[in-house]
């Protein structure tokens, strides 16, 4: 009698990339929506609560304070350099759909504030779920061979290549942007910043590890 073997707890590990089913254009499209929207929903709150966080959505918070234009344009354009090393380091795939996430993260930046506005927005809540928002939009970007520009591409280059956890590599970089913002925010902000940064890298961290997820 043929027994009956049931599968390891850790057989998500045991798939080749030959296993791997490759997302179709719709998917792609569909998911490239959903994060992108809560990647701009994420940097709107923490520029409505004067906060920054890593990466450089940090870069362009801290530069929206400075120079008054919304964050999330700043966001593209400072990461126009980082689309030609996504296609270079990665694939020009990748960077192609990395270019139109960043995008489509500046126009849903200028059209959300004038959809919505907070009568109230606490700066920990916006810490904590704004940051957990971006995170999220990056995780499914990264998972539909995407990024966000900035660190992120070396982040997820090293993870590729090295087999290093993005979001550890992500985090590092980040403490380092963080630090320039004592220049311009409070303790108190700038520790809530921090807790935006654990948020966002933290969704990665836990989520996007080598060996557990393959996705094309």
């Amino acid at each position: 009698m043929q027994s009956i073997t049931t599968p390891p707890a850790n057989a998500d590990v045991l798939l080749s990339p030959a296993d791997a089913r490759p997302h179709t254009v719709v998917e792609d499209t569909y998911a490239g929506v959903i994060a992108c929207t809560f990647i701009a929903f994420g940097v709107v709150m923490l520029r409505q609560a004067g906060l920054v966080t890593g990466g450089m959505a940090g870069v362009a918070l801290l530069l929206s304070y400075y120079l008054h234009y919304p964050a999330t344009t700043l966001f593209a354009v400072t990461n126009i350099p980082f689309f030609w090393l996504a296609g270079k380091l990665v694939s020009i795939r990748f960077g192609l759909k990395t270019m139109v996430a960043s995008m489509a993260i500046m126009g849903l930046g200028l059209l959300l504030p004038v959809s919505f506005g907070f009568a109230f927005l606490d700066p920990l809540f916006a810490a904590i779920f704004g940051g957990t928002l971006c995170g999220i939009g990056i995780l499914v970007l990264a998972r539909h061979g995407a990024g966000v520009g900035g660190v992120g591409v070396v982040a997820l280059m090293l993870q590729r290549f090295k087999g290093w956890n993005a979001g550890t590599t992500q985090l590092v970089c980040d403490i380092m942007i963080l630090s320039t913002s004592l220049l311009i925010l409070d303790m108190h902000k700038f520790l809530l910043s921090l807790v935006s940064a654990f948020a966002v890298n933290g969704v990665m961290i836990v989520n996007h590890r080598p060996g557990r997820y393959i996705g094309h």
